[in-house]
């Protein structure tokens, strides 16, 4: 180890129950989605913990949870 301590780096992943079990209620609908790098709008196709899929012309955009600052209908 050459007096070189190791660090363990621990990876975690924050998500909003309120915010999953929302958008799991509105699968296969269109929704308007604004993230931090701007607006999508799509079919949406999946709902997982840490990210949505949002189709859009036939392309799966895949959208980590913690980057979505509103979501709705459209």
């Amino acid at each position: 180890m050459n007096g070189q301590s190791q660090q363990t780096v621990q990876l975690t992943s924050m998500y909003d129950p309120y915010v999953y079990q929302t958008l799991s209620g509105v699968v296969g609908n269109n929704i308007v989605v604004q993230t931090i790098r701007g607006s999508l709008q799509g079919t949406l196709t999946s709902v997982l913990p840490d990210h949505i899929v949002i189709e859009i012309n036939k392309t799966p955009f895949f959208i980590r949870t913690q980057q979505i600052i509103w979501v709705s209908p459209s």
